[in-house]
């Protein structure tokens, strides 16, 4: 991770067109726009072997050449932590991440991360291309989310699932418990996100944002909640929370968006009230598990296909429910 990357890529049919900075960020989309930008302005990126700037519309057969600095420095210390790790092999491993772990360092978060453990039992042998702070991480999940996610060993494997995530060919399923009941069986949700302008940790629908969709299938329903199956189409931060929470069926348990004690007062009973108050202090987060992962390998091109159980203390959560939901009856 020293030295230099070089990466080459191919615009396609479908690229036609696209701004450099923007194509760069399509293709890679673990580095933002920004750093694309500067790495253009800085003549690390080339077309066809001319340095042209950020604006420059590429064309179809065109190749572009790219430049990667070696990281700085980190000071990131290996952790011995416990993984629960589905599959690895010499170019990539899929993690089941449990709830309250963050994926990578950030503002004042630098130990007990995702990335420190896999420092540690990767012996460092983690893909750069996402950056100094974020050694083999292809997609991210928030800390109080639990479930699957693939990790890239080396640069290639990073690059091709990379790819695989933008294009919409590796997919991801969770499984979420949301207030209230949902009258459709299915539904897509579809809005444009921003950061909040009152709290700029958290994200909110703006007209100036992100598109965003969201699709959405029951699972269960009960009084007062809907168990659903979630896909996404894009990868937006705190996308499905805050989805949810736009359509007044916030997630169970959130804390952030609306999704704890605030929706108690719209329950139509006592038992429902009591219910819910216990169901809560059961899960002290949000009720969402990336419950499934699939993608091609990066090597082999061999489809691969991965499920994580639910944790315990949300699988608690649905049994206290659906026995408390057997005795109404």
């Amino acid at each position: 991770m020293d030295k230099p990357q070089q990466i080459e890529l191919t615009v396609t049919p479908s690229d036609h067109h696209l701004r450099l900075d923007k194509f760069l960020h399509h293709h890679l989309p673990d580095r933002s726009r920004s750093y694309w930008q500067k790495l253009i302005e800085q003549g690390r990126v080339d077309v066809g072997g001319k340095v042209p700037r950020a604006s420059y519309r590429v064309t179809a057969g065109e190749t572009v050449r790219i430049i990667i600095p070696p990281p700085q420095e980190t000071n990131l210390l290996p952790e011995d932590i416990p993984l629960d790790i589905l599959y690895e092999d010499e170019h990539l491993l899929v993690v089941n991440k449990p709830a309250g772990m963050v994926v990578h360092p950030g503002a004042g978060v630098r130990k007990g991360t995702l990335v420190n453990a896999l420092l540690f039992h990767c012996r460092n042998h983690l893909s750069g291309v996402g950056g100094r702070l974020r050694p083999g991480i292809v997609h991210r999940l928030d800390k109080d989310t639990s479930g699957l996610l693939v990790v890239a060993k080396n640069d290639a494997a990073h690059l091709s699932l990379s790819r695989q995530f933008s294009e919409k060919t590796a997919h991801r399923e969770y499984l979420t418990l949301v207030w209230h009941r949902l009258k459709d069986e299915e539904g897509e949700i579809e809005t444009r996100l921003n950061r909040s302008k009152r709290d700029r940790t958290l994200f909110a629908v703006a007209a100036e944002g992100k598109s965003a969709v969201t699709q959405y299938r029951v699972e269960q329903r009960f009084r007062f909640l809907t168990l659903l199956r979630v896909w996404l189409k894009t990868g937006r931060t705190h996308q499905i929370r805050v989805h949810f929470s736009h359509i007044h069926h916030p997630v169970f348990g959130d804390p952030q968006y609306h999704g704890r004690l605030k929706q108690i007062g719209q329950l139509p009973g006592k038992a429902e009230r009591e219910l819910a108050r216990k169901l809560l202090e059961i899960i002290p987060r949000q009720a969402l598990h990336a419950r499934k992962l699939s993608f091609r390998h990066p090597i082999s091109n061999r489809k691969m296909e991965f499920q994580a159980p639910l944790p315990p203390d949300f699988e608690h959560l649905l049994r206290v429910l659906q026995k408390w939901e057997k005795q109404q009856k």
